[in-house]
């Protein structure tokens, strides 16, 4: 039996090229963005995301809005060495904290992250600092 583990691991952006996704017009502003993110900590590597945002209105508040995204994370996770795919998404809202959430792609771990699952949440501290929250286990790869 595996045993649950937990890293959380600090980040940084390094990288936000964001340009517009569809038709500009009435109605919610929909964008997409090109990301790198730099892990320190329990998991000390590389991501590359790319991110499909939405925000209520192009003038309107940050707080009504909602991302998706996919992440491929190379790097180094509890002494092992690898990578592996994030899915994971957020949404804000007036008079609420942000909510995140996400899971390990099923069979992305490569190298010594092979067979690696899980599930994970992003935290954005009132100075703007992210910080990765992982639960995860590594267990047999599949074929």
């Amino acid at each position: 039996m595996n045993r649950l583990m937990k890293c959380v691991s600090p980040f940084e952006v390094t990288r936000w090229d964001a340009m517009p996704f569809g038709e500009e017009g009435e109605g919610p502003l929909l964008s997409e963005a090109h990301v790198a993110k730099r892990y320190s900590g329990g998991l000390d590597g590389e991501g590359r995301v790319r991110l499909l945002m939405c925000r209520a209105s192009a003038d309107g508040p940050l707080e009504n809005a909602g991302y998706v995204a996919a992440e491929q994370v190379s790097g180094t996770l509890g002494g092992r060495k690898g990578t592996f795919v994030l899915h994971h998404w957020g949404i804000a809202e007036p008079g609420a904290p942000p909510r995140t959430g996400g899971h390990v792609v099923p069979g992305s771990g490569t190298g010594g992250l092979a067979g690696l699952s899980g599930t994970m949440e992003i935290h954005v501290d009132a100075d703007g600092r992210h910080t990765l929250t992982l639960e995860y286990e590594i267990g047999q790869a599949t074929p």
